[in-house]
């Protein structure tokens, strides 16, 4: 059975550079993916789901719930690896709830913890401003993720703490120490 990790943090939280560098740390046991990185993945692949997809992206529409749901189980069960790393997902409370109808009708897939990289906003804004990559990392920017990501963060916390898989990490750490508690949670549970 695969055993799935979902990691969710503010943007800047560091949620995505963890995950990786605990998947490299850990070749054999561990993928990490990205929800992002599924869909362009998938896009590249020249499959008709991805054809799909790239009809959306490229028009600048969301790409509908079930496909990138399907995307994201379809990356599980097809990973040559029994654990899997997550980030970045759920985003929205419908996210989180087609997830958990699909994974419960799955046996081959259980959702173990979804772990929650703690930031304060200010924290993040820094961080993000601080690497300043491209065109849209500026305080407008940044306060629109960052709205996104907190106005269903409670409705998140709330549906996975009473399902008693919510575990949180610091995420004002140094990057070795939030890796090493992540990771140690995540063997932990396997």
């Amino acid at each position: 059975m695969k055993k799935l990790f979902l990691i969710i943090g503010a943007p800047g939280s560091g949620k995505t550079t963890d995950a990786s560098l605990i998947a490299e740390k850990n070749p054999e046991t561990i993928a990490h993916y990205s929800t992002g990185e599924l869909l362009r993945d998938e896009v590249a692949s020249g499959s008709e789901l991805g054809k799909t997809i790239d009809s959306f992206v490229s028009a600048g529409n969301l790409v509908p719930l079930d496909i990138v749901i399907n995307t994201i189980v379809s990356a599980i069960k097809n990973s040559p690896k029994n654990v899997i790393l997550i980030d970045g997902f759920p985003r929205s409370d419908e996210q989180m709830r087609a997830l958990d109808a699909l994974l419960a009708k799955e046996d081959s897939v259980k959702l173990v913890s979804v772990i929650e990289v703690e930031v304060s906003e200010q924290v993040a804004m820094d961080r993000v401003l601080g690497r300043a990559r491209g065109a849209d990392d500026n305080v407008t920017v940044f306060n629109n993720r960052m709205k996104v990501y907190t106005d269903p963060l409670a409705s998140i916390q709330a549906f996975y703490g009473s399902k008693s898989i919510l575990h949180k990490i610091s995420g004002e750490q140094s990057i070795e120490a939030v890796v090493a508690e992540m990771e140690a949670f995540v063997k932990s549970n396997l």
